[in-house]
């Protein structure tokens, strides 16, 4: 049985701080802003949905490192999958690694959207926080 996976990676350069970054991230509010509407709470082990137009994620979170990294659980359509944000500083502002690791090679469609949608998720959080 072939077990290998891809895994989507998505950076992008922000001229904010990682403490701006990590708001965004993990307060509900902003979430939903910029990703979904959600009942997430920055806390290892707690399960939440985000919930979209197309149905919602069963998520938990797996790992909590306060302005520097953010892992949960991913599980939409029949896949599970595991999300990670990195969080960099850097001159000016923060470097930020979004992967979402767990594809199977047969999902081709859904690493294709993951993709697209990471990349448009992405210009969202930037849009929001060049506003506040």
């Amino acid at each position: 049985m072939n077990t290998e996976t891809k895994t989507v990676v998505v950076e992008r350069d922000f001229a904010h701080a990682p403490q701006k970054l990590w708001r965004a991230l993990t307060q509900p509010h902003l979430i939903e802003e910029w990703l979904m509407k959600n009942d997430f709470v920055p806390q290892i082990d707690h399960r939440f949905q985000l919930r979209g137009d197309w149905g919602h994620a069963d998520c938990k979170v797996l790992q909590i490192e306060p302005d520097r990294l953010l892992s949960y659980t991913w599980d939409a359509m029949g896949l599970e999958s595991v999300v990670t944000f990195t969080l960099t500083p850097k001159d000016g502002g923060t470097h930020l690694r979004v992967e979402q690791a767990g594809f199977p090679k047969t999902a081709a469609q859904a690493f294709a959207g993951a993709t697209y949608g990471w990349n448009n998720f992405l210009g969202k959080l930037e849009t929001m926080l060049a506003k506040s």
